[in-house]
C-alpha cells in the first residue's frame, strides 16, 4: 500500500492530557493490601494519576484535544469529524464527543460520536475516522481516547486498582502534508466468549454504581495471542519484517505483556514506546498519551513506521501501521 498519494491520511498533530493528582504505590499501600516492591514487580506501574471530581472524562478529552489542534496549526472550524474513544462517558448521553464538541467550539457541521472498544478504543477510532476520512466527505478528523477509570475501580481490590490511572490523548487526521506518511494499514478483531475476562458490570446492591473486575491470568492470555497475532498479520500483508518497525506503540497494561510482545517481534527494548511507570493504565487513552510523549520528546523522526497494538475489554483486539 503506498503511503505518498496526495489522499493518503496522516497524522497532522498529537497532545495529550493527565490530571495533575499523582496517586503512588506507596500511597496506595497504605490503602489496600500491596507494596510498591507487589505491584512494580507485576505490572511494571510506579504511579498512576488520578482525575478528581471535577475533572470528568469530557474536561480531559478536551484538553487533549486543544493541544493536537495546536500541534496540527489547525482551528476547531477545521474539524469535522471528531470521535471520543471511552467506556468512561460522562453520561449515557448525551455522547462525551457532544460535551467535547461544545467545550472546543467547533460548529453543527461536526459529525461527533463516542466508540467504545475498552483499552483497544484509539485504534477502533482511529480506523472508523480514516474509513471515513477516506470517502472524501469529511477531512479533517480529531481522534480521542479518553478515561477516567478511576470511577470504575473498587479501591479494596488490589488485583485491579493498582492497574489504571486516568487521562487522555489525541490525534488530528487529514491529508498528508509530506510524501512518506500516513496511515499505511489497520487491522481490528475480537474474541468471542471472552466478555466475562474483564469487565464493568452494574454494581451491587441496585444502585451501586459499576466496578471493574478481572480475570487477570486468563486476559494475560489473550492478550498476548492476540497482539502477537494482529502484528503478525498487518506486517506479513504489508509485505514488511519486524525490523522495518521504528517504534511500538503498544497499549499500556502491563509491562511483561509489552516485553513478550518484543521478544515475538526481536526487537530491542529503545524501540518502545513505554510510560505505564508513571501513567498506568489509563485503556483508550494510553497509545495517543504515548504517542504524543514520543512525538514531543523528539524521538521520532519523519518516515518512522509505528506499530500501535492493543487490547481490551470483549476482547477486543487491534493494531495499525503508521508512517510518521
Amino acid at each position: 500500500m503506498s503511503t505518498s498519494s496526495p489522499s493518503t491520511i496522516a497524522i497532522l498533530g498529537t497532545g495529550s492530557h493527565a490530571p495533575g493528582r499523582v496517586l503512588t504505590n506507596d500511597e496506595l499501600s497504605r490503602q489496600v493490601d500491596t507494596s510498591d516492591e507487589w505491584i512494580v514487580t507485576r505490572t511494571g506501574i510506579r504511579e498512576r494519576r488520578i482525575a478528581g471530581s471535577d475533572e470528568p472524562t469530557s474536561s480531559l478529552a478536551a484538553d487533549a484535544a486543544r493541544a493536537a489542534l495546536a500541534d496540527a496549526a489547525l482551528q476547531p472550524a477545521d474539524i469535522d469529524l471528531l470521535i471520543v474513544a471511552t467506556c468512561t462517558a460522562d453520561m449515557p448521553m448525551p455522547s462525551t464527543a457532544c460535551l467535547v464538541q461544545s467545550a472546543l467550539g467547533i460548529g453543527e457541521h461536526a459529525a461527533c460520536v463516542d466508540l467504545n472498544a475498552a483499552c483497544t478504543g484509539f485504534v477502533y477510532a482511529l480506523e472508523h475516522a480514516w474509513a471515513l476520512l477516506a470517502t472524501g466527505r469529511y477531512r479533517h478528523a480529531l481522534v480521542i481516547g479518553a478515561e477516567k477509570i478511576s470511577s470504575l475501580l473498587d479501591w479494596s481490590d488490589r488485583t485491579t486498582c493498582v492497574l489504571f490511572g486516568d487521562g487522555a490523548g489525541a490525534v488530528v487526521l487529514g491529508p498528508a502534508r509530506r510524501d512518506n506518511s500516513g496511515i499505511v494499514d489497520v487491522r481490528l478483531g475480537a474474541i468471542p466468549g471472552t466478555a466475562d475476562l474483564l469487565a464493568a458490570p452494574a454494581g451491587s446492591p441496585a444502585g451501586s454504581p459499576p466496578r471493574i473486575v478481572m480475570k487477570g491470568r486468563e486476559v494475560f492470555k489473550f492478550a498476548v495471542r492476540g497482539m502477537e497475532e494482529v502484528t503478525r498479520e498487518l506486517l506479513a500483508r504489508n509485505q514488511l519484517a519486524p525490523s522495518d518497525v521504528a517504534f511500538v506503540v503498544p497499549h499500556q497494561a502491563n509491562l511483561r505483556i509489552i516485553h513478550s510482545l518484543a521478544q515475538y517481534l526481536g526487537l530491542p527494548a529503545e524501540r518502545l514506546v513505554v510510560n505505564l511507570d508513571r501513567f498506568g493504565n489509563t485503556s483508550a487513552a494510553s497509545i495517543p498519551i504515548a504517542l504524543d510523549e514520543a512525538r514531543r520528546s523528539g524521538r521520532l523522526t519523519p518516515g518512522d513506521l509505528l506499530l500501535f497494538v492493543a487490547f481490551g475489554a470483549g476482547l477486543t483486539y487491534g493494531g495499525a501501521l503508521v508512517r510518521w
